[in-house]
């Protein structure tokens, strides 16, 4: 519990919570948080500004990537690692350790993997947000206006859903708590069965899609990032899918996807060309519904991996490399062979992965063939030239690439999957949902099968970090896992974290 005390100990210092926000012409969206506005009160949330600065700090730690060392990292490439799309990669075997733990679940234990950096980034969140929504509902601030004070209250409800359904997602028995423990309680806390979580978790969603101050979509311009009924409605559907109540979240994801290829009511629309979908110069897309901002401010190594930039984009990208396009990165989670021989002839391929022998050919390009090396990499975050920082702090932690966690086409699967789970779903609606997403890359339709489904979803999804979680949710991770050393009954979950063991109630994981 070393570092969930550090977290309660420290926002009773409102340096955690007093983060200023950059809506200007320097910022591109709300959720581009200027790390260098921070100020230190002991008497704070007494006005509409105050109360404004700890809702974002409740929102920050979703672009963490990391926590306290360069060795306890969390991102996206963790989950890729730990599926069949590629290897660990890095300089050697013992580079970006986290990588190997999850790319070879033998090495993966309480003591090594990304689980540290994992349990601190979403207890921060649960505490800021769990802390904000007390704040709002026990105190009167006289210039917080009602319309703002519900707006706040939806948008935290939602936060603290968001995170804990990553804690129980990557943990399953977590601690579990909707006020502000004290210290004197911290160390009591006990584990909690996840039906317990998720049960607070779709309360916390409802509460977020009731409220009318939460808008249906706000402008991408300043507020992109925010949280809008539509991505509260897309996170209910795909929390009841990973509970297998399959009606529910059928009927939740109807209602963002609407009618398909057409916009709806929350604006998402599939974009006509999918190689657009992940540019940085795209961001906040038609298709995007849940998108996590990243950018240049000038993130430097002292800030423990907790920076504004993308830190994904220099890890991806292959290592030395010397040519058009892309920026010399760290070559992790190098592409499987195996899995870019199931891609080779999918309209997506180029738009997905790298090939470095085809770079080579018409462009002369050139890279270090370091471990695990397959020749192909991830393209969806690859360091991009162009967009690369030229002002201050290193340009390997200040990349602007966002990450969209949830898209149109991901809730058009999740729903087909759901109807066909359903005893009484309508098949011809499945069809249409898969029959959309394969349109949009000039593919046939298929039949609606959940095979058909499932093998759209690692097309569609390659690399997004949805891979890992659909292989544990479907039941597939221990045959298609295998040979990354997958045991069932174990490596569903994380490990929790060695240092939170310590003088606690807590009981580890089956590790």
């Amino acid at each position: 519990m070393k570092t969930y005390n550090n977290h309660i100990n420290r926002l009773l210092i409102i340096a955690l919570v007093a983060l200023s926000i950059a809506i200007n012409s320097c910022s591109d969206s709300f959720l581009e948080v200027d790390a260098k506005a921070t100020q230190i009160e002991n008497n704070y949330y007494k006005n509409a500004d105050e109360i404004w600065n700890g809702v974002v700090a409740a929102y920050d730690p979703i672009s963490w990537e990391g926590g306290t060392a360069h060795t306890n990292y969390c991102s996206i490439t963790s989950l890729i690692a730990a599926s069949d799309e590629a290897n660990g990669g890095g300089g050697s075997a013992s580079d970006v350790w986290y990588l190997q733990t999850m790319n070879n679940f033998t090495l993966l234990d309480p003591a090594n993997g990304p689980q540290g950096a994992y349990w601190e980034k979403l207890y921060a969140g649960v505490y800021r947000s769990c802390l904000m929504l007390s704040i709002l509902n026990n105190t009167n601030v006289n210039d917080l206006s009602n319309e703002l004070k519900y707006r706040y209250l939806a948008e935290l409800h939602f936060l603290r859903a968001y995170y804990y359904f990553d804690l129980v997602r990557l943990f399953g028995k977590i601690i579990f708590y909707t006020e502000p423990l004290t210290p004197d309680k911290m160390y009591q806390q006990t584990q909690v069965a996840p039906s317990i979580v998720y049960e607070q978790i779709e309360k916390d969603l409802i509460a977020a899609i009731n409220e009318s101050n939460l808008p249906d979509k706000v402008p991408a311009a300043t507020e992109g990032g925010r949280v809008t009924k539509g991505m509260a409605h897309a996170l209910l559907g795909k929390v009841y899918l990973y509970q297998k109540k399959w009606s529910q979240a059928a009927e939740q994801l109807a209602i963002v996807n609407a009618e398909p290829e057409q916009s709806n009511r929350f604006g998402y629309k599939l974009l006509d060309n999918f190689s657009q979908i992940f540019r940085p110069d795209n961001q906040f897309n038609s298709e995007s519904i849940l998108e996590i901002s990243h950018a240049s401010v000038g993130s430097q190594w002292s800030q423990q991996y907790k920076i504004e930039g993308n830190m994904v984009a220099m890890m991806v990208s292959p290592r030395s490399y010397n040519g058009p396009l892309y920026d010399s990165g760290w070559g992790g989670c190098p592409i499987r062979t195996e899995f870019y021989n199931d891609m080779k002839n999918d309209p997506r391929l180029d738009a997905t992965i790298i090939d470095m022998n085809k770079l080579a050919t018409e462009h002369g390009a050139t890279y270090s063939q370091s471990y695990d090396n397959t020749g192909y990499f991830v393209k969806k975050f690859a360091a991009l030239k162009e967009f690369a920082n030229k002002g201050a702090g290193p340009r390997a932690l200040n990349y602007p690439q966002n990450y969209i966690e949830i898209r149109l086409a991901d809730t058009y699967l999740m729903e087909a999957e759901a109807i066909l789970e359903s005893t009484n779903g309508d098949a011809n609606r499945a069809l249409t949902l898969l029959s959309a997403v394969r349109a949009r890359v000039g593919l046939a339709p298929v039949a609606a099968t959940l095979e058909n489904v499932y093998n759209e979803r690692k097309l569609e999804l390659a690399t997004e970090g949805h891979r890992w979680y659909d292989l544990v949710r479907t039941g597939q991770a221990p045959t298609i896992l295998g040979r990354n050393g997958f045991v069932a009954g174990k490596n569903e979950v994380l490990p929790i974290p060695l240092e939170e063991m310590t003088n606690t109630k807590l009981e580890q994981n089956n590790y």
